[in-house]
């Protein structure tokens, strides 16, 4: 029973995997600066990029909670760094979910590890709440922060209430695609792991 409690190693583990699908999301965010429509594409950027230290890091779990505590770290630093708190239980909702998904297959079947990564992907869309749910106050600031009128129509036009259901559609489906991406690029360890 207490080779199923998570230990140091596993906390240091999660550590390092979330700083680096951190430092993916800051660096794919940096793109939405040349233009509002990369914003609303971090649905296909992050999911593609993100999938090969994701996929690393499904080969190191064994325990349930990884994901699930990997998705808190997440929500903490989205909130800390200005995002808000609305898209907080998004992200470890995914987490939890994806956590349950590769649990059933005792975290060695890649079929639910990616279907677990499409749903865990869907934290991305977290960063679109404010946009649509304090879509006023957010034009406000960002006119306010040196971004032009034409940025903003343009962002709104694709982040709002009737898009953001296409946009969590793109996220998963761009997920499962970034699995088997990511399971290519380190596909030694899984092999090393038994993974199938």
């Amino acid at each position: 029973m207490n080779d199923k409690k998570l230990k140091a190693k596993d906390f240091i583990t999660i550590g390092i995997f979330s700083a680096l699908i951190i430092a993916v999301e800051f660096a794919c965010g940096m793109l939405g600066f040349i233009h509002p429509y990369i914003v609303a594409a971090y649905v296909v950027l992050i999911p593609l990029v993100g999938s090969i230290p994701m996929m690393l890091f499904y080969t190191k779990i064994e325990k349930f909670g990884m994901l699930t505590i990997m998705s808190v770290l997440i929500a903490i630093v989205m909130f800390v760094t200005g995002m808000g708190w609305l898209g907080g239980p998004l992200i470890i909702a995914a987490g939890f979910v994806a956590d349950l998904l590769a649990k059933k297959g005792n975290y060695k079947s890649f079929k639910l590890i990616a279907i677990s990564h499409g749903v865990f992907c869907l934290w991305i869309c977290a960063n679109y709440f404010p946009v649509i749910v304090t879509a006023k106050d957010y034009r406000k600031n960002m006119l306010e922060g040196g971004y032009s009128a034409e940025y903003c129509d343009n962002l709104f036009r694709a982040i709002n209430g009737k898009t953001i259901g296409v946009l969590l559609i793109l996220c998963f489906v761009f997920g499962v695609i970034g699995a088997f991406l990511g399971k290519a690029v380190v596909k030694k360890h899984f092999e090393k792991a038994g993974i199938v």
